[in-house]
């Protein structure tokens, strides 16, 4: 049965939206296509009508994770407009998200494997991280004869870090612990 070209791309679209979770849950190369497949509900013979490689629809589904953390990061602030960065470090760098395996941030879960990855792939990432810097950049003022966006590119760096070592090590009490030093850091640095 021939698919129409509306339902070709929303089976596209489901295929970047899983691909998108099951990355940042499994790694890049922690589940191959069959599998990915199987999770959108398709098989992998419609695969190779949507994407060119698995290295496409990585680049792909790096952009829709960025993108979707983007969103998570402008909910945070509408939610709190008066103190935007404070409702950023609150939920980025608190124990909830460290459990989110498939929806938390994708520079955190997917970081060192991106690096390893080709050049569309990390020009997914790199748009995202830029996103993440202005974002940051717009909240957060200059210290004497500092740029703002080395700052922003400070705190960025140490909450990514914080979340990323509060998910290797299992002791929840030291997970917790790099989350709050993180926190505590943000805020000195924003109030230098």
């Amino acid at each position: 049965m021939r698919v129409s070209r509306i339902q070709a791309a929303e089976n596209r679209e489901t295929v970047i939206n899983v691909a998108s979770r099951l990355f940042r849950e499994r790694g890049f190369d922690g589940i191959g296509l069959k599998d990915l497949m199987k999770g959108a509900g398709l098989t992998q013979g419609a695969f190779y009508k949507q994407f060119a490689s698995k290295e496409d629809l990585a680049a792909q589904a790096s952009r829709r994770a960025m993108e979707s953390a983007t969103h998570r990061w402008s909910d945070a602030t509408a939610a709190n407009p008066e103190n935007p960065l404070e409702a950023v470090i609150s939920f980025y760098l608190s124990m909830d998200h460290r459990g989110e395996r498939m929806d938390g941030c994708p520079v955190v879960a997917l970081g060192s494997d991106a690096a390893r990855q080709g050049a569309e792939v990390k020009a997914s990432f790199e748009a995202g991280i830029k996103e993440y810097l202005e974002m940051l950049a717009s909240w957060v003022g200059k210290a004497d004869g500092e740029e703002t966006g080395d700052k922003a590119m400070a705190i960025l760096s140490t909450m990514v870090g914080a979340v990323l070592l509060s998910r290797v090590v299992n002791d929840p009490d030291l997970a917790q612990a790099f989350l709050d030093a993180a926190s505590d850091q943000v805020r000195e640095a924003v109030a230098a």
